[in-house]
């Protein structure tokens, strides 16, 4: 089961400018919500929304006229198959990569080129062109090298080639390194203005943008461009590149003709993969991104990647067949690759006691992890946690390799680089990255790994982000909303799909599906708000949410439209992003007033008094101190633990602490006592800072929310130290507010009313060190 009894997300809605979404829906002639859509992608001019819904109408400068060195290259390559010269391509083993590979050895197949592929080995070799390659191509006579999704880091492998006598055309999309490869020619679009239409563009864009541009030089681009644009189509939405500027315009395109595409390895994938859309439509983004892409992408990982490359370029079916059902079942391999793997951390983790406020990052490993997968299981893992996560398997008894994930708010690329003297191979980008270090770094690196976490990201942010579009209710839903959206395909990175929520939505029927009951189905109901008699009912699922099981009756919900067909009939259904219990008001909770609320507040042992002192100056403290140190408070300050002798805890003692340094106070007298008898400091220093916590209203604003995630509980309970510790409010504080909201709280002693009980708690953060030389046992 989860740990919480909800998603523990955070929740943004858009910000709304009637007038403005009033003026675009009168102006386009489209429905409100469609134009709220179209503004917060940000879209607010008709020109811009025009080139948007349009991308065709794009007017798109030559690519020889953007891409610097794109002249030299079709030059080079003009000059080696007029020549007959050897060409290789060294690909990559993602579906980026592999279909890179694919679409320009069809191209330059096409074109008479003496050509072949080398994609290095995930698990020996790691990412990109390598010195061992370059020396293999020199001795089979290689003349021209031409690297796809890869190269632009690769100063040293391109520096052989040079030595070599053999040419490089780098063709690659990951950023820009403080140097360059010396290459004959590259191409990036990171090398490109921000703006630019290309800018965009995967590593099967950049090899789509060579590939026709050499035929038109040569002539013969007749029956070469609708195949390999299919093939560029597929590879954008495997690798998630952002779907705006010319990859809008190539996807779209892509995706209409992919149905009935005269590739035999696209009708093969579409068939074993039962992705194959109604004739005459085209194929959803989502149907590659959730179907083809992870077929092809398992390959690379614990595959051969000669597989894909071969289903790609063959135009036997037959022979595309056999190819597409060994991506099949490797696919199913590595899903159960990642399950296990995923439900082994998640109990190392639990095992842990892993405390994502204190840690704000998650570094784990264990040996014989596979390590083609452990990426996936690590967005399963932010997904779960909130935190960053570094994932890694020994590669030996003194080496690690690992894959990271971060959110929004956290540069992976950047935390890999601030601890790069630690590694000793690294890469990526903001979102996500590799890595390897020796054995013996492990420690200190997860040691600069928290520290980096600590400086960049603020507790509110461990917590996985959803987006809202708007705020609808379930009678707003209708065929017409979601065709209207349709013309917002393809969505993907850069152009996500619209995310709405609805209030106060019944849970009417719910149920777990699947081979492991790992996903659930509804049926949900909503008063029509037009006429409060009816109640509008829809039915929606859930993936990956078969820990919430049951949900509680009433929930807001933030979910994404579709279409599901179902033996000739289709019908709109939910599929939900989020869901939280609802609450409206204080008054209108899922637990009835004057109904007695268990309470839990135990009492802590008695412990000696330490040595209180006052805190001048942290730096010049800790300076001087040594041994087990624990750090407390609200706002309280990290400390990087590179340059001091002491050993930092945070927030709560896991074990003996000789010195603790109060940055506030602890909410109450019962939470101090428990924090000494537990952590058995000799010395505790006090800076004497305020906390933020909430006033009255707020208070029991906060305390009805927690009361509504206790419905459908058997035995709910309020845990009062935990509650007080969370909003930084003494037990007593608690029970004053849910006394004033009704609650009788039988068995706690006597309280104030809670505006006076706010004033003894401000009282008590003023304390200072001296106030505190009493036994604890004589506390009030």
């Amino acid at each position: 089961m989860s740990s919480s009894p909800y998603p523990n997300q955070r929740w943004h809605l858009q910000e709304s400018d009637p007038a403005l979404i009033s003026n675009l829906s009168q102006k386009l002639q489209c429905a409100p919500l469609l134009a709220q859509v179209l503004v917060n992608r940000g879209w607010q001019t008709e020109a811009d929304i025009k080139a948007f819904l349009e991308p065709e109408s794009l007017i798109l400068p030559p690519p020889h006229e953007v891409f610097e060195n794109l002249g030299i290259a079709v030059e080079l390559l003009s000059q080696a198959i007029a020549q007959g010269q050897k060409i290789t391509i060294c690909g990559d083993y993602d579906a980026d990569g592999m279909t890179s590979t694919a679409l320009l050895l069809r191209a330059l197949r096409h074109l008479g080129a003496n050509i072949d592929y080398e994609i290095p080995s995930r698990m020996q070799e790691g990412y990109g062109i390598n010195s061992r390659i370059v020396e293999d191509c020199h001795r089979r006579g290689i003349k021209l090298i031409l690297t796809v999704d890869n190269g632009i880091s690769a100063l040293e492998p391109i520096q052989r080639a040079r030595e070599l006598g053999i040419a490089v055309i780098v063709t690659d999309h990951h950023d820009i390194p403080p140097e360059l490869p010396p290459a004959e020619a590259i191409l990036n679009p990171k090398l490109l203005p921000p703006d630019s239409p290309y800018a965009s563009l995967a590593g099967v864009g950049v090899a789509y943008v060579l590939a026709i541009s050499l035929a038109q030089r040569l002539g013969q681009v007749k029956g070469l461009v609708r195949p390999l644009r299919e093939l560029c189509t597929l590879g954008t939405i495997a690798d998630l590149a952002a779907l705006t500027g010319v990859n809008r315009r190539w996807v779209k395109q892509g995706l209409q003709t992919i149905p009935q595409s005269n590739l035999a390895g696209i009708q093969a994938l579409m068939l074993v993969s039962d992705s194959l859309p109604n004739a005459n439509s085209s194929l959803k983004p989502t149907a590659v991104g959730f179907r083809l892409g992870p077929r092809i992408n398992a390959i690379g990982r614990i595959g051969d990647p000669q597989v894909v490359i071969d289903l790609l370029t063959t135009d036997d079916s037959q022979e595309a067949q056999a190819l597409a059902e060994i991506c099949e079942a490797t696919n199913k391999e590595r899903q159960n690759l990642c399950t296990t793997i995923e439900e082994e951390a998640i109990a190392l983790v639990e095992e842990s006691g892993f405390d994502p406020e204190q840690e704000r990052v998650l570094v784990i490993l264990k040996s014989g992890w596979h390590h083609g997968v452990i990426g996936i299981v690590a967005s399963r893992l932010l997904e779960r946690y909130g935190v960053p996560v570094f994932i890694a398997t020994p590669e030996d008894g003194n080496h690690l390799r690992g894959s990271a994930r971060g959110i929004p708010e956290f540069d992976v690329f950047a935390a890999l680089q601030d601890s790069a003297d630690l590694l000793e191979k690294f890469g990526g980008h903001r979102a996500a990255g590799g890595f390897s270090l020796k054995t013996e770094n492990l420690d200190r690196w997860r040691s600069r790994l928290r520290d980096f976490a600590h400086r960049c990201l603020e507790p509110e942010y461990l917590r996985p982000l959803v987006t809202l579009d708007a705020e609808i209710s379930l009678a707003d839903i209708s065929w017409e909303l979601y065709e209207s959206l349709e013309n917002l395909q393809p969505f993907g990175m850069g152009n996500p799909e619209p995310i709405f929520s609805s209030r106060g939505v019944r849970v009417l029927e719910q149920s777990t599906m699947g081979a492991s009951q790992a996903h659930l189905k509804f049926t949900l109901g909503q008063e029509n708000p037009h006429c409060p008699s009816e109640t509008v009912t829809i039915p929606a699922k859930a993936w990956r949410w078969g820990d919430y099981y049951p949900l509680p009756q009433e929930i807001d919900i933030a979910y994404k439209l579709r279409s599901h067909n179902w033996r000739g009939q289709t019908t709109l259904e939910l599929e939900l992003a989020g869901f939280r219990p609802t609450v409206t008001t204080p008054v209108s909770i899922s637990i009835k007033k004057n109904v007695e609320i268990p309470w839990d507040c135990p009492e802590p042992p008695n412990y000696p008094s330490p040595n209180w002192q006052p805190l001048d100056d942290l730096g010049q403290c800790l300076a001087h101190l040594r041994g087990d140190i624990l750090i407390y408070g609200d706002q309280r300050p990290y400390v990087a633990q590179r340059e001091l002798s002491a050993q930092i805890h945070y927030d709560r003692p896991r074990q003996v602490c000789p010195t603790f340094i109060f940055w506030t106070l602890p909410p109450s007298w019962s939470h101090l006592r428990w924090l000494l008898a537990i952590g058995k400091p000799n010395t505790v220093y006090l800076a004497g800072h305020r906390p933020r916590f909430p006033q009255g209203v707020e208070l029991q604003a906060k305390l009805s929310i927690h009361l509504g995630q206790l419905q459908g509980q058997a035995q709910p309970k309020l845990n009062l130290l935990a509650l007080g510790q969370t909003h930084w409010v003494a037990p007593r504080t608690i029970v004053a507010a849910l006394r004033g909201m009704g609650y009788p709280c039988t068995g706690f002693k006597d309280t104030l009313p809670l505006e006076q009980e706010i004033e003894h708690l401000q009282q008590w953060y003023q304390r200072r060190a001296e106030d505190f030389l009493v036994k604890l046992s004589e506390s009030p």
